[in-house]
């Protein structure tokens, strides 16, 4: 035995990691937890009934509280009855937590769910008091508040350090995480979620992972546990043994504070795997062999915090954000992702317009944040999405995976479609008049514009609507008209309209054929040639060319080599383009990695980069500048490119004539590669030298370097809405409408420079739009072809809270409702 110099205290968790389509159908994952808890089930009473003194101990500890919703709802009632007195009893134990998520997910959503766990432990009289995530690399700032303010004081983590890694420098210890709003949690920062069984501590269930020692290479060549039953347990406990000895003798000498050592295990050496009661047997002859040296215990995580509790002294507080280093999963994923933060966009503004849960569907909500925490999951795919791409299965969970984004967005759009028809939305009429109710559903005063439609079969005033037939669009309250636009789309005429709207206000307009129109006569000044190309500048007007749009708010300058080369704010005159970008805004960034032997292996080198120093980068070169609209809401440019790896990249730019608001939406048909690729959209924006970044996560803002915990990544970030940029006199906001992925800095592949919270250089970098990826080696989608379009909106304010602008980039992503009445 290794000369420990403590006697040790060794706890093992046994749980079953939950992935929804890693390792088998999501459907069937479901039958397959309610069965492990009933397998848990059917152990305990085995062993209470047949007093299997051999297996006493045993203790099954449930990963989340997702497990237990669906045993509930699968379960005999004599299985219910049994489970919660096992409950009760300390031998199962209960997870707050609602599955291992992504930060995609809105804190509206989260609630609810993390609700259900806190009510049904008041249900059954046992407080739900602690939770564990496994696998993923970290949570956003403000999941420290929810799970605290749900009543959740513990958070066990043990994540996977596979092209991620652990904060605060070091794993193996406890730390009190406190949220933006003052809430604490006990963490426990541990190790892999399987490394017990690296540990040998499972019968039948020994790995060989992150432990380099002299078993490592036979065991990964199948040259140890292959000759006989009695060899192979024998071989198993002297690999426990070497193992646990040595691991524990290191953290001796690595001056470790406490006699604790958690170890999490897994009754077979796989996520989703069932409960294995022979660990209750290794633990007794382990507890045998040691004879109080070593004393083993398998523990709900209940019982192991009340250890750290009373154990554990001098635990430090940290503050800010744990950046997920397994985010970019959703990169893989463009379109279904779209559909997603549509939908988590649809339920906020549900939430809004119906305050008090009158007008909606409650079961339709239910079940849209059912599949949205589904969708937001962690479970990227089949385990081999990239190795085996034409895989049956492949092809199936990825369907199904995106089914729960569909189906989140159909339940939201019908409970949404019931709140408006409350609210006085009718559906189409042969001889419909042209009547709206425009809604603002915030709690701020607007001016924006909004979007009302003509079908393309409409009469108006008893004559069959064109869109050259001169509108206008009148307040009906007021008889104001209002400035409109119109453009042709597929099946109707949109017809764009700026109002200014009070929070929550609601205002009727109608469409009618324009009272007052100019005849049309031949101009007497010198702007348009007799071939129709107007391309002579008109001295004392404001400029609408391919060389420079002017409103009254900004100057966009383009340039026929750079594109969108600067923008002027009218009111300062300063460039919001950084003098120093490197690539101008919108513009595409293409990267492109050869692989090296198999697909799988040259993405695993990657580590923590997601790229390497071989990779191919391209930029979008421009080959046209068009203006393609200009009325009175906006002028609108189109700027065509090439770029490395699509068919084609196009910018399609408006800019507004009476509102600080730029959009811009990127439109790219993405050929098929099956090499490791990423695509930038780059956002050189700035407000100048003193700026200060902020971005929206899981119920928190951050500024990102500054706000984080130490030693967590800062290679790129998550989002819920957009980017806040600070200055010395003005706000930036900058909505990100479907593509949450964002990275600032350099964009090559450089040593990794983790947060020690004062990093106030990687604040101030150039941002960059993360649009797509599949640089992971197993579960990604790994085929990127498609049409895609990417929204992305500008807009200028005067100097605010960070959480104020932030609501503003919401609201630019979510819009206002105009809809037909009558």
């Amino acid at each position: 035995m290794a000369d420990l110099k403590r006697k040790w205290k060794v706890y093992l968790i046994h749980h079953s990691h939950t992935d929804i389509g890693y390792t088998e159908r999501q459907d069937k994952i479901i039958n397959y937890h309610c069965d492990f808890i009933r397998q848990a089930v059917d152990i305990l009473n085995d062993i209470h009934k047949n007093n299997r003194k051999e297996y006493e101990g045993f203790v099954w500890q449930c990963e989340n509280f997702w497990q237990v919703k669906n045993f509930y709802a699968h379960a005999p009632a004599e299985y219910i009855s049994d489970f919660e007195k096992y409950v009760h009893s300390g031998e199962i134990g209960l997870s707050g937590n609602y599955l291992n998520m992504t930060e995609l997910i809105s804190k509206e959503v989260l609630d609810t769910r993390l609700a259900q766990a806190s009510e049904y432990g008041r249900r059954i009289d046992h407080p739900v008091i602690s939770g564990m995530t496994a696998d993923i690399n970290g949570f956003a700032w403000g999941y420290a508040d929810a799970l605290a303010q749900h009543g959740i004081k513990h958070l066990y983590s043990c994540l996977h350090p596979h092209h991620g890694m652990f904060p605060l420098y070091k794993k193996v210890m406890p730390f009190y995480w406190e949220g933006p709003e003052g809430n604490k949690v006990l963490v426990w920062n541990g190790e892999h979620y399987h490394f017990g069984n690296e540990m040998f501590l499972v019968p039948h269930g020994g790995s060989t992972y992150m432990t380099y020692d002299e078993f490592h290479r036979p065991l990964q060549n199948n040259m140890v546990l292959i000759h006989s039953r009695e060899d192979t347990d024998q071989k198993e406990m002297e690999i426990a043994r070497t193992r646990l000895e040595r691991y524990l003798a290191n953290l001796e000498e690595e001056g470790y504070l406490y006699d604790l050592a958690p170890f999490m295990v897994s009754g077979a050496i796989t996520d989703n795997a069932p409960p294995n009661v022979k660990i209750a047997g290794r633990v007794n002859e382990l507890n045998s062999l040691y004879q109080g040296r070593i004393t083993f215990k398998m523990v709900t995580l209940e019982q192991f915090f009340a250890e750290v509790e009373k154990n554990c002294e001098n635990i430090v507080t940290y503050k800010g954000d744990w950046n997920d280093w397994w985010a970019d999963g959703i990169g893989s994923t463009p379109a279904a992702v779209k559909i997603f933060c549509d939908a988590r966009r649809k339920y906020r503004i549900c939430k809004k317009l119906d305050e008090q849960g009158r007008l909606g569907d409650e079961h339709l909500m239910d079940q849209a944040a059912e599949n949205l925490m589904l969708y937001a999951e962690h479970t990227w795919g089949y385990s081999s999405s990239v190795s085996e791409p034409w895989e049956t299965l492949v092809g199936d969970l990825e369907m199904k995976k995106t089914a729960y984004a569909i189906n989140a967005n159909t339940e939201v759009s019908r409970n949404l479609d019931g709140i408006l028809a409350a609210k006085g939305e009718v559906t189409i009429t042969q001889d419909k008049p042209q009547r709206y109710r425009i809604i603002n559903p915030h709690n701020v005063d607007l001016k924006t514009r909004a979007y009302l439609y003509i079908e393309f079969w409409e009469y108006m005033e008893g004559i069959n609507y064109s869109e050259d037939m001169p509108i206008e669009v009148v307040d009906m309250a007021t008889g104001q008209v209002l400035k409109s636009q119109v453009k042709r789309i597929a099946r109707a005429t949109q017809v764009e309209v700026i109002t200014s709207l009070k929070a929550k206000e609601e205002k009727e307009v109608m469409i009618r054929l324009a009272k007052d129109v100019k005849p049309v006569t031949v101009k007497n000044h010198a702007h348009i040639g007799a071939e129709g190309v107007e391309d002579v500048i008109v001295p004392g007007g404001y400029r609408v060319d391919t060389a420079l749009v002017e409103t009254d708010y900004y100057k966009v300058v383009v340039d026929q080599q750079k594109g969108i080369a600067a923008i002027i704010d009218k009111k300062d005159g300063k460039n919001i383009i950084r003098e120093d970008a490197q690539y101008p805004a919108f513009t595409g960034i293409y990267e492109v990695t050869d692989r090296k032997g198999q697909a799988c292996e040259s993405r695993r080198r990657m580590g923590r980069n997601r790229k390497d120093t071989s990779t191919m980068r391209c930029t979008s070169r421009l080959k046209d500048i068009q203006i393609v609209e200009n009325g009175a809401v906006y002028a609108a440019l189109r700027l065509d490119y090439e770029l490395t790896g699509t068919g084609f990249y196009s910018i399609f730019l408006k800019v507004y004539k009476e509102i600080p608001r730029l959009e811009s939406t990127v439109r790219i048909h993405k050929e098929s590669v099956w090499d490791p690729e990423n695509l930038y959209i780059s956002l050189p924006f700035t407000t100048g030298e003193e700026e200060v970044k902020y971005i929206d996560k899981t119920g928190c803002i951050i500024r990102p370097g500054i706000d984080q915990l130490p030693g967590t990544n800062m290679e790129f970030y998550l989002l819920q809405n957009g980017i806040v940029m600070e200055g010395k006199d003005k706000v930036l906001t900058l909505a990100i409408k479907d593509a949450p992925l964002v990275t600032f800095g350099s964009l090559e592949a450089h040593p990794i420079l983790l947060c020690d919270g004062n990093n106030q250089d990687k604040n101030r970098e150039q941002a960059y739009s993360w649009v797509m990826n599949n640089f992971w080696e197993t579960n990604f989608k790994v085929d990127l072809g498609g049409f895609y379009e990417f929204s992305y909106t500008l807009a200028t304010h005067e100097k605010c809270s960070a959480k104020e602008a932030m609501e503003l980039c919401a609201i630019d992503n979510e819009g206002i409702l105009g809809f037909y009445t009558l």
